[in-house]
């Protein structure tokens, strides 16, 4: 079937919020509407665990009537979309103890489609997980127990060394700590820094948008219903 959806031409640098949906959870009637209608950048598919090529394919259809930007950030190769996809956002974890999840992954999803990797639309992520009671953080072995130096020295290998477009701060569903948050904003120069994590209200949007230049709701949307996503993207406008 022909994709007729009008891609929104904003790029990606340019976004201040993002939200994320999970593949394996199931939003409340009319709530996709009222995502789409809130001021909202971009839409994320994103999940950890249970994320399959057909829960996938059924999220983006329900979204695919909507001129937001898709972006599919895969947890693995064995469920990657990039038909309609605007971005894919790659996440590396910096701070794992398993290599895998820095480039392991990676190498076995070019394996896997044989020259078909759509290299234009890829768009690499440094992820520094600090939840250690996520599932992100159990899956991928992340040393969460890190204070703000040593995040903040992290963020520079990402930025200054490998030069990742993105730099991720991810407390996946728990607010995090926004000195550290500040931390990773003063140490960073050329990527782009997104914030994720426990954003339930327009304060604690306001307050990470201080430091992160896109924050990333997601739990929330599911948690308290469209309305406080709404609330999240007036607070950083």
């Amino acid at each position: 079937m022909e994709d007729t959806r009008t891609v929104i031409t904003m790029r990606w640098k340019d976004w201040v919020h993002v939200t994320k949906l999970d593949p394996d959870k199931q939003l409340k009637p009319g709530d996709i509407d009222a995502i789409a209608a809130s001021g909202t950048d971009a839409l994320m598919l994103s999940g950890t665990l249970n994320v399959t090529q057909e829960n996938l394919a059924m999220l983006q259809k329900q979204l695919n009537a909507y001129d937001l930007p898709l972006v599919m950030e895969p947890a693995g190769p064995e469920a990657v979309l990039v038909q309609g996809i605007d971005y894919v956002f790659v996440p590396s974890v910096m701070n794992t103890t398993d290599v895998v999840w820095i480039v392991g992954k990676h190498q076995a999803w070019v394996r896997q489609q044989q020259g078909n990797i759509p290299w234009d639309c890829i768009v690499p992520e440094a992820y520094i997980v600090l939840n250690p009671d996520s599932s992100v953080g159990k899956v991928t072995r992340a040393v969460c127990d890190l204070n703000a130096d040593e995040v903040a020295a992290y963020v520079t290998v990402a930025d200054h060394y490998f030069h990742f477009p993105i730099v991720y701060i991810e407390y996946s569903g728990r607010y995090g700590d926004p000195a550290v948050v500040k931390a990773a904003s003063d140490a960073i120069n050329d990527s782009i820094l997104y914030y994720g994590g426990g954003i339930n209200s327009a304060e604690k949007a306001a307050e990470m948008s201080r430091y992160a230049d896109t924050i990333v709701v997601g739990n929330a949307v599911y948690d308290q219903g469209a309305d406080v996503l709404k609330a999240t993207v007036d607070a950083i406008q």
